[in-house]
């Protein structure tokens, strides 16, 4: 393995304050705005998401126009303020409704009839027009969000107890107090990008966890050794000393993943876009908390316990 810090010798240690600071820091602007709200998309909120192919380029402007007065079934619906935006190219746009309470059953499908004869003169075969149809009802939404919570809680329940069985448990506190820093920072650091939390987000923020569980455990794998070997008990010294053994390892690993995190949100196109977005926040995150926080969380409690 290329070894880009051979004989590296930082203090790490003694930046765990200023790291501690800057963590407490974000930490407290990602609670403010998680309470403030993110925006969550239609898997979570319900409602219909519609892609649509153009044979020339479309304004936006001209769509929403078009959405601004229509009627169904007897009921007007004003849908100019939906979330309207390009799909890879100006000839394909994508419309999130959210779900209204007088809404027909077939309200998608009416939708799309009606831009169809709207812009008759710029649109395909009714075949070729559509490019994708989706619905979920508030029911499933509300449903997936527990689903999604559970599924994160669960994890770091079972990175909990495999961690002290396999270190100790103040190991284990150290690896979750990471771990929920990490989820903490991405989701609030996300909710100030554009991007809206779906299904394929939070796949996304547990493959953070995984991935930060991975890095984290590497470096203590390496002060339990370094505590074995020399016989000692565990000092600021013991946890440099491992931090620097592993740090080649754990930078390139991360700038390897990066690379391809970075070339999927620059050509994975608006689908991938908020999954990779996600995906490189975690990881610089992710190398960041291993170092700083888990590290310096398991010296923090070394030295109370004296």
């Amino acid at each position: 393995m290329i070894n880009l810090f051979k004989d590296s010798n930082y203090n790490f240690m003694n930046l765990k304050r200023l790291g501690f600071i800057f963590s407490g820091l974000l930490v407290i602007l990602s609670i403010f705005k998680l309470f403030s709200g993110i925006k969550l998309g239609i898997d979570f909120k319900g409602g219909s998401l519609i892609g649509l192919h153009f044979n020339e380029a479309i304004s936006i402007e001209e769509v929403r126009e078009s959405l601004k007065n229509l009627s169904f079934e007897g009921n007007n619906f004003d849908l100019s303020n939906e979330e309207i935006k390009y799909f890879g190219n100006e000839n394909d746009i994508v419309i999130k409704i959210k779900n209204f309470e007088n809404q027909p059953d077939n309200f998608p499908q009416l939708i799309i009839n009606s831009l169809y004869l709207t812009f008759e003169n710029k649109v395909p075969s009714k075949n070729e027009f559509v490019l994708s149809l989706g619905s979920v009802s508030p029911k499933v939404g509300s449903e997936l969000s527990g689903q999604a919570f559970w599924s994160i809680i669960s994890a770091l329940a079972l990175i909990l107890f495999y961690v002290s069985i396999r270190f100790e448990f103040k190991f284990a506190i150290a690896a979750i107090i990471a771990l929920v820093h990490d989820i903490i920072i991405t989701l609030g650091i996300f909710g100030f990008s554009n991007y809206e939390i779906t299904l394929s987000t939070i796949a996304a923020f547990l493959t953070i966890v995984g991935y930060s569980l991975n890095d984290t455990i590497v470096i203590l794998d390496r002060i339990r050794e370094n505590m074995k070997s020399s016989g000692t008990v565990m000092f600021d010294s013991t946890i440099n000393k491992s931090i620097n053994q592993s740090l080649s390892r754990t930078l390139i690993t991360s700038l390897t993943t990066l690379l391809v995190i970075i070339i999927l949100l620059v050509f994975g196109g608006e689908i991938i876009r908020p999954f990779a977005f996600t995906l490189l926040v975690g990881v610089i995150i992710g190398t960041y908390s291993s170092i700083f926080i888990a590290s310096s969380a398991i010296s923090s409690f070394n030295n109370s316990s004296k």
